[in-house]
């Protein structure tokens, strides 16, 4: 059972079971299968906050730093996960996030956390 006072959310997909990396790959897979291009973002804090400023509507952290360029040239689940260990080597203390974008739409159509830092907020 984990603490309510610790059980913050990232996307949809976090209300489920963790994903182990076949989970993960599977995700993946259906992005590329319905067209959706992934991209790797990754983030030390991983939520929103108020530093730089008080203003109505005004956070830091909303947006994360993206992992090199999206993937358009995708076509299977593996090369994601290898950009994702990738990530993950070169930044062990930060929150990492694969998304799916439709690059018609020009919009993120799905999203999931896929590496917290150890003792991190999940």
């Amino acid at each position: 059972m984990s603490s309510q006072t610790r059980n913050v959310r990232y996307e949809t997909m976090s209300y489920m079971p963790d994903f182990n990396e076949r989970d993960q790959e599977a995700q993946v897979n259906y992005m590329i299968r319905n067209g959706l291009i992934p991209c790797i973002e990754f983030d030390q804090q991983g939520v929103t906050f108020r530093e730089n400023s008080r203003m109505p509507n005004y956070y830091d952290g909303r947006y994360w730093t993206m992992w090199k360029l999206p993937m358009f040239g995708a076509t299977d689940a593996r090369q994601v996960m290898q950009e994702v260990r990738e990530c993950q080597r070169n930044n062990p203390k930060a929150y990492i996030r694969i998304l799916g974008f439709d690059n018609i739409k020009q919009v993120q159509c799905m999203g999931f956390l896929v590496a917290k830092p150890s003792g991190g907020y999940y």
